[in-house]
């Protein structure tokens, strides 16, 4: 019977992976896993990029997980994160492949036990108060009789209707310039910033209203920005802040003129009172229909955002992850310049250590120094020496003196000589003869008689 035989591999297949490519599947796995999370930590580490991306980690008592937020999402939170603050941090979870990291990208965060918008306006109203822009002295009168008014507000809501109304009713004949704006949204910020500067600039208005109708928070948050405040404070002519209703405060109240409840009441407070029950009827209607206006801007904005917050976001994040990696090349190009510039600093250091050694300045310092010492002392001796020979002629120079015949003569005699030379005897000068006399004092030339 024949025999057969059968050769079977029975070694698995094996799928080998590039780094790449394992960090690209752990990245999908992630990001269909943990798409829309929320994270409770504390803010650890925090540092702004050139780029805008803030990175910092969250850690709580026994882990930590790193965190960027790039600057797309972070520009419209209300507050400034810092380390040490315990927060609500919404994203995803995403790999940063050039360092084979998972970290959460952070799209919205909230101070825990804080509104993220009260937290920014406590923020923002400690510092403006510290600046003295809340402070009373800065306040100005308002004109009694304003003959031209300014006003900064949108064309549609209910508190220019509020405004025109009140104003007309009150001051048949008065002047009212509007300057439309956006008073909530994005591009709010920018509108009443250019309203409140076109008034101040212009000189037109005698007194500026700018305000809105009221809402919430979120809704009157145009009025919390420091932007606005700043420009208030700037404005050359005095400002009412007429935002929201009564119970509601933004920042542009303390630092305006005046605050005024509502609209309706900045525009009673710019003009003498008339008639209260129509303001009152006029208030409530402004109400109804601002409340239906923010019910249908609610509206809207949640259906452009269904649209387009998806997109948005995806192409945000491929931004960010190109911004991150410019960011990482940066801290490492920095990083090798430090290290090449300490190189080159101990290498200049040895050589001038070295150089030091061959350097002939202080030998001749020395020399220098030994110079000086011999010719300090040469002219010590130099000086002693003549001190010596200068006492031993005066020496000498008084004993001569005490020998010299010219010492007889300030006794009062006198030397007597003629052409022969001295006279010692009368016969040698017979009468006649020419003499000449030297006295102690002068000389004298005399004939004997």
């Amino acid at each position: 019977m024949g025999q057969f035989a059968f050769d079977f591999d029975l070694t698995p297949q094996r799928r080998i992976y590039s780094v790449a490519e394992l960090n690209a599947e752990i990245r999908a796995a992630l990001d269909q896993r943990f798409q829309d999370i929320w994270v409770a930590g504390e803010i650890s580490g925090l540092k702004l990029a050139a780029s805008g991306h803030y990175y910092f980690t969250l850690k709580d008592h026994d882990a930590q997980v790193r965190c960027v937020a790039f600057r797309s999402s972070h520009r419209f939170w209300r507050f400034k994160p810092r380390d040490g603050l315990a927060v609500l941090a919404r994203g995803r979870i995403d790999v940063y492949e050039a360092r084979g990291e998972y970290q959460l990208l952070v799209e919205t965060l909230e101070p825990q036990g804080l509104g993220a918008l009260q937290l920014a306006f406590e923020q923002l109203k400690k510092k403006l108060a510290a600046e003295g822009l809340f402070a009373p002295e800065r306040k100005r009168p308002l004109p009694l009789f304003p003959r031209r008014i300014g006003i900064v507000t949108s064309p549609r809501g209910a508190a220019i209707a509020d405004l025109v109304q009140v104003l007309c009713r009150r001051r048949p004949g008065l002047h009212i310039r509007l300057f439309p704006a956006l008073v909530q949204g994005e591009g709010s910020v920018e509108d009443v910033c250019r309203g409140i500067e076109y008034f101040s600039r212009s000189g037109w208005a005698d007194l500026l209203i700018v305000g809105r109708g009221g809402g919430s928070l979120e809704d009157l948050w145009t009025f919390n920005e420091e932007a606005v405040a700043r420009a208030i404070a700037a404005c050359s002519v005095p400002v009412i802040s007429a935002v929201g209703h009564e119970t509601d405060v933004t920042i542009a109240d303390f630092v305006a003129d005046l605050r005024a409840p509502t609209p309706s009441a900045a525009a009673e407070m710019a003009t003498p009172t008339r008639e209260a029950m129509w303001d009152r009827v006029e208030s409530a209607r402004g109400k109804i229909a601002q409340g239906l206006r923010y019910r249908l801007a609610m509206l809207e904005r949640r259906l452009r955002q269904q649209g387009i917050d998806r997109a948005a976001g995806a192409l945000h994040r491929r931004v960010g992850r190109s911004l991150q990696r410019i960011d990482e090349m940066g801290y490492r190009l920095r990083d090798g310049v430090r290290r090449a510039v300490e190189t080159r600093e101990r290498a200049r250091r040895a050589l001038e250590a070295r150089l030091r050694r061959f350097d002939m300045r202080p030998r001749l310092a020395g020399d220098r120094r030994r110079m000086e010492a011999a010719r300090a002392a040469a002219v010590q001796r130099i000086q002693m020496r003549l001190a010596h020979r200068r006492s031993r002629l005066e020496q000498l120079a008084a004993k001569l003196g005490q020998l010299s015949p010219l010492r007889v003569l300030d006794r009062g005699y006198a030397i007597v000589s003629h052409q022969s030379g001295i006279v010692k005897d009368a016969a040698a000068a017979p009468a006649g003869s020419a003499i000449h006399v030297r006295l102690s004092k002068g000389e004298l030339d005399a004939r004997v008689e």
